[in-house]
Formats: structure tokens, C-alpha cells, sequence
């Protein structure tokens, strides 16, 4: 379990993590969201002793980072996953990882395996590595001491589609195995579909956390998208159930859940074509949670004055 109380991490006047505190539990992903610049990786490097806190503390399984003996065993870190000498080659990256956490040479092979990196790739220096080669690496080298732990920052950049498919997995199936995993990025989508829990950072402060059902329970009424064979028909069902309609390019906009528009559609005996949350969903919510930091106003959040400027 990774604990975060009251954190705080100053440098100078400028307050890169304001008084954040949360937990990640065993057996759940956690999604750690929020703009460039946000304070992720500054709470990470916290995390990991690589940044010292300005006040409060992280513990991991109860103990700061630091009084972890042989640490590797127990955290999987990648913070950078082109933080290595360019001159080495992938495995002798993960041979030295081993050889100082103590493990047989058979790991080695075991994680280039996991992370489907060929006898060729693996002979490979580092400088001639792709960036989704160094993050396969990386994560290769954080899975190394099969920790109870994982801590990642961005692990998708630079993987291809199928690279990010096969991460979700690796990462959701560690964490059935009862693995805490603590999973930062700007990529919502992503992070949407693996994260049992999502925390959303601003401007260094925890701006919302919860699953992805509470987060998006509190952005606004609900709200359906619905087409069928006829519309009509169905619009005068739902109005004479109550429901606010609004015309919706080939369907209707429903100002009630979806469960409501069905009843009145199977009331009605309407045949529907198409049913779908039409809601704020989680990427709304983050804009909106974290507009002041944005260096791109969305649409909806400012308009252009005639002038050009942004009101």
C-alpha cells in the first residue's frame, strides 16, 4: 500500500505539490491524473527518495522508501524510461539490476520475455533503442524484483497501439494478483479503462479522486443520446414521462438516465438503433476540474471576443 500524508514540495516561492495526501490499495490501479506540469512526477520522485519533501511523508507497506531494504524487491519504479546509459546494451541494463538486488541471471531472461524483447533487441545499446523499446525496458526493469509495488510515470508514451493493449494487461492482471499499481499520464482515455481509482491533480493540489462511476456522478445531471426507428414517437413518450428532449443530429438528446429512456421506448413499442450516455464524461470533468492550468482553453470554457482575445 503506498500512503501520502500532507505532502508538500517547495522550490523557493514556487509550490510544485500543495498538501496532497491519498492512498493506493493492494490489488487496484490507480490512475494518477493531471496536466503537464501538475506535480505527478514531482509526488512521484517524493515517493521513490529521488526529492526530498518539503513537509509530510510517503510511506510504502509502512515504511519511507529509503528504510525499504533492498528496495527493488518490494517497488518497481519508472519515473524516466530513458534514464540509462546510452552505451549499455538491454540486457546488460537488467543484468546489473539482478546482480544488485541479489536475483539468478534466469530473471533477466524472464522479464525480456515478459516484455517481448528479442535475443537481438536485448544485444542492443540503449542509443539505438526506439522510445517504446526503453519503455518496455523500463518496465521490464521495474517488474525485475517481482515487487508488491509498482510506481510508473507515462509508462505508455512511445508504445504503439498494440504495446499500450498489452500494458493494460500486464498491469491490470498484476493488480489481481493483489499488486498495488500507481499509474500516472495526461492520457485519459487510457487510464479510463484500466484505473479502479482515479486521483486528478491541478496546479500541484488534489482537485478529485474517486472510481470512475463517483467522479462522473458529480459532473452534472445525466444525461442520454438515443435514436430509434421513430423519434417522434418516442419524443412524445419521453415528454409525457417528464423527460426534457432535445433534437440531437439524427436522434434526441434526453435530459434522464439511460434506464428511463428505455422504459419509455418499451412502453411506447419503439424499436431503438442507438443508446448511449451523452453526459460529461471524465475528459469534460479533468478540463473542467483543472481549467485554470490548461495553457489551451477548450470552447466551452471561454469564448472569443471579436477583438480575438479570450474573455
Amino acid at each position: 500500500m503506498i500512503k501520502v500524508e500532507g505532502l508538500t514540495r517547495k522550490y523557493g516561492s514556487f509550490t510544485a505539490v500543495d498538501d496532497v495526501s491519498f492512498t493506493c490499495q493492494p490489488g487496484r490501479v490507480t490512475g494518477f491524473l493531471g496536466p503537464n506540469g501538475a506535480g505527478k512526477t514531482t509526488t512521484m520522485r517524493v515517493m521513490v527518495g529521488l526529492t526530498p519533501a518539503t513537509k509530510g511523508q510517503v510511506t510504502i507497506g509502512g515504511l519511507r522508501y529509503h528504510d525499504i531494504p533492498n528496495p527493488g524487491r518490494h517497488v518497481g519504479v519508472l519515473l524516466d524510461a530513458s534514464a540509462q546509459h546510452g552505451g549499455r546494451t538491454g540486457r546488460e541494463v537488467l543484468t546489473i539490476g539482478a546482480m544488485t538486488m541479489g536475483l539468478p541471471d534466469s530473471r533477466v531472461d524472464e522479464m525480456l520475455d515478459l516484455v517481448s524483447l528479442t535475443a537481438s533487441e536485448a544485444k542492443r545499446r540503449l542509443r539505438h533503442y526506439s522510445l517504446g523499446m526503453k519503455q518496455r525496458l523500463g518496465i521490464a526493469h521495474a517488474l525485475l524484483g517481482d515487487p508488491q509495488v509498482l510506481i510508473l510515470d507515462e509508462p505508455a508514451n512511445g508504445l504503439d497501439p498494440a504495446g499500450i493493449r498489452w500494458m493494460r494487461g500486464l498491469l491490470k492482471s498484476y493488480a489481481d494478483r493483489g499488486g498495488t499499481v500507481l499509474l500516472s499520464s495526461h492520457l485519459l482515455h487510457e487510464v479510463e479503462q484500466i484505473a479502479d481509482e482515479m486521483i486528478l491533480i491541478g496546479r500541484g493540489k488534489i482537485v478529485a479522486q474517486g472510481d470512475r462511476a463517483s467522479l462522473l456522478a458529480g459532473a452534472g445531471p445525466a444525461q442520454t443520446l438515443v435514436t430509434s426507428l421513430d423519434n417522434e414517437v418516442l419524443s412524445t413518450a419521453l415528454k409525457e414521462a417528464g423527460h426534457v428532449v432535445e433534437s440531437a443530429g439524427q436522434g434526441l438528446c434526453v435530459h434522464a438516465p439511460a434506464v428511463e429512456v428505455g422504459r419509455a421506448a418499451l412502453s411506447a413499442q419503439v424499436v431503438l438503433t442507438d443508446l448511449r450516455d451523452g453526459g460529461a464524461g471524465l475528459e469534460d470533468l479533468f478540463l473542467q476540474l483543472t481549467a485554470d492550468t490548461q495553457r489551451e482553453t477548450p470552447p466551452d470554457l471561454a469564448a472569443p471576443t471579436p477583438g480575438g482575445t479570450i474573455a
